[in-house]
């Protein structure tokens, strides 16, 4: 490569860099000064809380069991 493509490949570089530069500081915006307060949370506990009656009973729906929607005789076979 010639002196003059070397200068000409670092001129875009630099200029590529520049724009990309400014047209991200548009778009994203810059630096803001202010300060911001968030919220914190409380710690998580080791305490367990026993769960809902409503909820949690012996007489509910489990969704684990397998349960036979059609009859148990084949069609035709009556």
């Amino acid at each position: 490569m010639k002196r003059s493509d070397i200068a000409m490949v670092i001129l875009i570089a630099s200029a590529s860099a520049l724009i990309a530069y400014f047209a991200a500081s548009s778009i994203f915006g810059g630096f803001s000064q202010s300060s911001v307060r968030v919220k914190t949370i409380d710690p998580i506990s080791s305490s367990i809380v026993s769960p809902s009656t409503e909820i949690f009973n012996k007489n509910a729906i489990n969704p684990a069991v397998k349960v036979q929607i059609n009859s148990t005789t084949q069609p035709g076979s009556q």
